[in-house]
């Protein structure tokens, strides 16, 4: 039996943009005001503890059973 192929990295760099970018947004616009008397460090800090596991969790795995066939062609 073979095994898959890896994804394409430009097909699947471009799928994490396109579900990264309105999660930034929104967090922007939502967290990051209420975050605005922190110093910008630790304002990242916050913003990377939430926009990881839920990259890591839900948008990867999603992304990669989602498009697995376009990701590989």
């Amino acid at each position: 039996m073979n095994a898959p192929s890896a994804p394409k990295k430009w097909k699947f760099a471009l799928l994490v943009w396109c579900f990264i970018y309105p999660v930034i947004t929104i967090l922007s616009m939502t967290v990051l005001p209420l975050l605005s008397g922190l110093i910008p460090p630790l304002r990242t800090l916050i913003m990377s503890l939430i926009l990881v596991p839920l990259m890591a969790y839900f948008y990867i795995p999603y992304i990669n059973k989602r498009f697995f066939v376009w990701l590989r062609k």
